[in-house]
């Protein structure tokens, strides 16, 4: 905002050619379509708070009686009054208030050069009964609702001080023309004015005036439209759009760490327990030959030599299963065939990629084949699935099909049984395997119809995500095989 481009009646009336602006005429057309509006509410409010003014009534009239204390009838009639008048008004109030605060942010355009925006949602269930639990439960709801409240008294007040101002304007301006018209002399406050001549200075007054009562008006306007944006305006745009960038690297920030945590875990099992078990199996083997073969300790001794061999291959799989090295030096087109041969079932894979994608990319996309075989394994009852891995410029989200995102596809299908399901508490990893990817700003689509067969797509998109990776540094991407 500049002092030539004002957004405001309250920053207009900074401007020395604010007599001459259009903001003036925006201030009083505000105050006065406020009018009819107040006319319109005045009749429900009072429908709205009947039993409060029967109280009232009631409370009169025993006071005119002059009746003594209060009998414990009276008491719990008003106590019944009060309920009512509280149980209607939060009723009923919320309702009067929603298209009211929809008029009233419409009507702020008047005098704001930046429209109003709801703060209300979208209900996510369809029918009334959603959208009811959602607006009552807002507290964007309640602050329209504490508007409607202020509402006739500040418009009563704006014009009070505007309208009164206007009328002694009035006044003044036409005195010479009243005793023209009147054909006799007419007062002027203290003062009999009986020619024409003797007004003009009234008028000349009545011109001062009328610069301040435009000032005044401009005063009026914008102290009632900024609590009207205070309590009745939702999040800006450019407050949503810092918000949603703050979020968007906030997350780029937490993948970084997850990788970063997950790579050094890996470092620390390789470089530590792995080799302190690999140290441990080489002595019980050397001490295995310190002792005769038919004896009970030479026994005892080779099945925790067994043991350890076993543990020892639990923890590379576990390793592996962290972040496999293959995957970091040669991508998915060398890390997905792996994984599939040791899947218990036959896994046909295709991959086809141009060029290494980004570590957080290619790193999700080995995880979710890996959650997802292991799902058609446990719980498919399948005897065969299908992993296929492309690069695709297809549908994302909101855009089309020409502009939207290079996208990384993941698809895993297999002839099982079907019925599966992503939902909360279903007790399968898919949940986990959709928030997975929707932290990569990705989505997953899921088809299991019962019987079979089932099949999950997963797209990534690269575009934003390879951009990242060049602003930080973390690689550029590299010319990959297909296999």
């Amino acid at each position: 905002m500049t002092a030539n481009n004002p957004r405001t009646p309250l920053s207009a009336v900074r401007c020395r050619s604010y007599v001459l602006s259009s903001w003036p005429w925006r201030s009083l057309g505000y105050l006065v379509t406020a009018l009819p509006l107040m006319s319109a509410v005045i009749p429900v409010l009072t429908v709205l708070t009947l039993p409060w003014w029967s109280l009232a009534v009631l409370w009169n009239d025993h006071t005119g009686a002059r009746a003594g204390a209060p009998t414990p009838t009276l008491l719990a009639v008003s106590a019944v009054f009060v309920l009512a008048g509280v149980v209607a008004f939060a009723a009923c109030a919320p309702l009067l208030a929603l298209p009211l605060a929809e008029v009233e942010r419409r009507r702020l355009g008047i005098i704001h050069t930046e429209p109003a925006t709801s703060g209300h949602r979208t209900p996510a269930g369809p029918g009334p009964a959603a959208w009811l639990r959602l607006r009552y439960s807002e507290p964007v709801t309640w602050r329209e609702t504490s508007y409607l409240l202020l509402f006739v008294p500040l418009t009563l007040a704006t014009w009070t001080v505007v309208g009164g101002a206007a009328a002694l304007v009035a006044v003044l301006l036409t005195g010479p023309l009243l005793v023209i018209a009147e054909d006799g002399p007419i007062s002027m406050g203290i003062q009999r004015i009986d020619d024409p001549v003797e007004a003009l200075p009234y008028a000349l007054v009545g011109v001062v005036l009328l610069v301040a009562t435009a000032y005044l008006a401009a005063v009026a306007a914008g102290g009632h439209g900024a609590l009207a944006r205070v309590l009745l305006q939702g999040p800006a745009r450019g407050q949503l759009e810092a918000e949603l960038t703050e979020v968007t690297r906030s997350r780029a920030r937490l993948v970084d760490a997850f990788e970063a945590e997950r790579r050094r875990i890996e470092r620390d099992l390789h470089d530590g327990a792995q080799q302190r078990l690999v140290a441990l199996t080489m002595q019980l083997g050397l001490a295995k030959l310190d002792l005769p073969d038919e004896s009970p300790a030479a026994r005892t001794l080779d099945a925790a030599h067994d043991q350890a061999k076993e543990l020892i291959v639990e923890m590379r799989e576990l390793v592996r299963g962290i972040h496999p090295k293959v995957l970091t030096d040669l991508g998915l087109p060398a890390a997905l065939p792996g994984l599939a041969d040791r899947c218990p079932l036959p896994v046909d894979v295709t991959v086809d990629l141009p060029r290494r994608l980004p570590p957080h990319i290619e790193g999700t996309a080995y995880f979710v084949v890996a959650e997802a075989v292991t799902n058609v394994a446990k719980h498919s009852g399948a005897t065969a699935a299908s992993v296929e891995v492309r690069l695709d410029r297809g549908r994302a989200r909101n855009r089309t099909a020409e502009g939207g995102p290079e996208l990384l596809v993941v698809e895993i299908s297999d002839n099982g049984h079907g019925g599966a399901t992503a939902k909360t508490g279903a007790g399968t990893g898919l949940t986990g395997l959709a928030d997975r990817v929707a932290v990569m700003d990705g989505r997953m689509l899921l088809s299991s119809p019962p019987g079979g067969p089932t099949v999950v797509r997963v797209e990534l998109p690269c575009d934003r995500m390879e951009l990242k990776a060049h602003i930080s540094g973390t690689g550029q991407p590299e010319p990959g095989n297909r296999s």
